[in-house]
């Protein structure tokens, strides 16, 4: 090991972490174990890779537990991957459209707007209201363009804080199809780490411990109370179904994971089940919102300029 880790040191370009293998290095020479040196650097090496380790020192088993544990971040990569390429198109589509719409609302309306008074006449409603626009945004320019900014500032200084934040989190989990989305990603994720956890040997009461951060609050009261049950002999599939922390789809997986003795294995194919499930559902909506978001910007930014120039077309209908 020490061997190992000193040839890492030796190629590796990047101060930081040659400084971090060095470290490991002087700890192991003083007669630590790896896990405890690894546990004097939180900041670089999570608690659930500390805990695979020391799991792993006892068993013997460091090779398989650190290849376990790369597996386990590559897929995790590779779900929030797929969930920003999903998410990505849209919300350029959004900034696009926003400043498409700022410009026009921003410099080409207040242009138009001399145009209207030159025409005179009794102008339509929408016209008149985005007439009246474009004289205060012209007049007022320097006070638009503070507002816009002092909200844009002021809508980031708000979304930062713990207690917003909670309860935007609250009303997504309430939405009743994409609450139940988020739950089962969550589950997904959990029943990965859970299971990358058994498989390198650490007990069913301390991987449950460890895991726990990974759920919101909610699921967090229901884990306890898992746990607790758990502990005092329950089964697993029990324990977890009657607390909502199970699909119908991963009860019977975990059932089948008791009688087999393989739960690790069960709850990573389990994870891998809904990981699949839910990369479906975001190839679907990343179909369905990109046009959808699309047509909105068209009819937005059509009806802006249709407002804009509906009182010429009609000017030019009084002159034919």
């Amino acid at each position: 090991m020490l061997e190992a880790l000193e040839a890492l040191a030796e190629k590796e370009q990047n101060r930081f972490v040659h400084g971090v293998i060095g470290r490991l290095v002087a700890r192991l020479r003083e007669g630590l174990p790896l896990s405890s040196a690894m546990a004097e650097a939180p900041e670089v090496f999570p608690l659930l890779y500390v805990a695979s380790v020391r799991a792993a020192e006892r068993t013997s088993d460091l090779e398989g537990s650190l290849e376990r544990y790369i597996a386990y971040q590559r897929q995790l990569e590779t779900i929030r991957n797929r969930l920003i390429s999903a998410a990505a198109y849209p919300l350029i589509l959004i900034a696009v459209g926003g400043l498409v719409v700022m410009f026009l609302l921003g410099y080409v309306v207040p242009r138009f707007s001399h145009i209207f008074e030159d025409i005179g006449g009794d102008l339509p409603l929408m016209s008149r209201l985005l007439l009246s626009w474009g004289q205060f945004a012209e007049k007022y320019a320097l006070v638009v363009a503070s507002g816009l900014a002092l909200s844009i500032v002021g809508l980031s200084a708000v979304l930062q804080r713990k207690d917003v934040r909670a309860w935007l989190v609250r009303q997504v989990w309430a939405l009743p199809w994409f609450g139940e989305r988020l739950r089962v990603y969550q589950l997904s994720r959990f029943y990965r780490t859970f299971g990358m956890l058994l498989l390198g040997g650490i007990p069913v009461i301390q991987a449950l411990e460890l895991v726990k951060g990974l759920l919101s609050q909610a699921l967090q009261a229901k884990l306890l109370l898992a746990t607790a049950s758990i502990r005092a002999g329950g089964l697993v599939s029990e324990a977890m179904t009657v607390n909502g922390l199970t699909t119908p789809m991963a009860y019977r997986m975990l059932r089948v994971g008791e009688r087999s003795g393989g739960m690790g294995v069960m709850m990573e194919r389990i994870a891998s089940f809904h990981e699949e499930e839910m990369a479906r559902l975001g190839e679907w909506f990343g179909k369905l919102i990109g046009p959808a978001l699309m047509l909105l910007m068209g009819l937005l930014i059509g009806g802006i300029v249709v407002v804009m120039y509906l009182p010429i077309f009609q000017l030019a209908e009084s002159i034919h």
